[in-house]
């Protein structure tokens, strides 16, 4: 008998998800197949497939699925691609990721949330995801270049080491603006140069701050 968090997951990827427009098919069935609930707090479990972001620990949070959902169809991932995540969080974006990009290597500033995530990823079997704790603005460099870059916290502006280390060709999803409200913006290198970039607006949304050099400094 099915159980009740697969029906939760199937409900919110057909009302929350595939209702608002997002069609890729691959990222659909990841969505209905990784169980958010193994990556909320157990006191709010019940919430897990709710509409809607939810704390997690150090003050951070797990996105809405639907942002999920939206920006990770933003990188028209087919299989084959290296991903960089800027803020592993809870692990659960990654795992997404996991199931639709060849490899997937995710920055976390804060070392608690890093050596949790990679514990649920790895009880999860997923092992094509590398997480490291550093200043996730900084990118990472000896894996560099990157066929999509995901910043899953807002920016002030667009860090320039995260555009260098974007393939030709690749897409980085990143949400740009004040400590309060953000815009989604997809960007899209076109040539050799860094700065030569296809700007698309995906709409406003609120992140948590990208803290880092190039990002907002801690308070």
């Amino acid at each position: 008998m099915m159980d009740l968090y697969r029906k939760q997951r199937l409900k919110m990827v057909e009302t929350q998800i595939r209702a608002r427009g997002i069609a890729d098919r691959r990222l659909l069935k990841a969505m209905e197949a990784v169980p958010r609930h193994l990556f909320v707090d157990e006191a709010i479990i019940s919430q897990s497939y709710n509409d809607s972001p939810l704390p997690i620990d150090e003050h951070q949070t797990i996105s809405q699925p639907y942002i999920v959902a939206l920006m990770t169809e933003a990188l028209e991932l087919t299989g084959k691609e290296k991903v960089l995540e800027i803020g592993t969080g809870s692990g659960y974006q990654a795992a997404i990721l996991a199931m639709l990009a060849d490899h997937v290597f995710s920055i976390e500033r804060i070392p608690s949330l890093a050596t949790k995530a990679r514990r649920l990823l790895e009880g999860m079997n997923i092992f094509n995801v590398a997480v490291r704790v550093a200043d996730g603005t900084y990118g990472w460099r000896d894996e560099a270049p990157f066929d999509g870059i995901i910043v899953t916290a807002g920016a002030p502006a667009l860090p320039d080491p995260l555009t260098a280390q974007l393939a030709v060709g690749g897409r980085l999803v990143i949400p740009v603006g004040g400590r309060f409200t953000q815009t989604l913006m997809k960007y899209t290198r076109l040539s050799e140069d860094p700065n030569d970039l296809k700007k698309e607006n995906l709409g406003g949304c609120r992140f948590v701050d990208l803290i880092g050099d190039h990002g907002w400094r801690a308070d």
